[in-house]
């Protein structure tokens, strides 16, 4: 067994804990204007973006956290696929070149949280555990 293997679980819950709070700031920052440069606000949308602000806040902090994991991350990737499709794709299909990088990153991040579970550092295991009754 390689050393590094130990790492594994605590830098999937790290991963997963990073990406959810990014995946929120993202959103916070669509709703609320958090997070955003000055003379940005947020909340003056298409409900259209209004809607995956929302999915971007709920979603980040349940992946973030590890609670319904698997129903938020796949709700996320799909989210990406369609932001990336409706709003980057238009002009190329290329990431680079129509800015849709960061879609397509979170996509594959969320599907692949999804396929691989809440890991063991989550509120999705740690709801789970049951106390033997006597």
């Amino acid at each position: 067994m390689n050393s590094l293997t130990r790492y594994a679980v605590p830098f999937y819950s790290i991963m997963r804990l990073v990406i959810g709070l990014m995946f929120f700031c993202h959103g916070a920052q669509k709703i609320f204007g958090w997070f955003a440069p000055p003379g940005q606000q947020g909340g003056h949308l298409p409900p259209l973006m209004m809607t995956g602000g929302c999915i971007e806040i709920a979603g980040g902090l349940l992946i973030a956290f590890g609670l319904f994991t698997r129903l938020a991350a796949f709700i996320a990737s799909g989210e990406m696929a369609v932001a990336f499709f409706m709003m980057h794709a238009k002009g190329s299909i290329l990431p680079i070149v129509n800015k849709g990088e960061l879609a397509v990153v979170y996509c594959f991040l969320f599907f692949y949280i999804f396929l691989y579970g809440p890991g063991a550092w989550s509120l999705d295991v740690m709801l789970r555990k049951t106390t033997p009754t006597s």
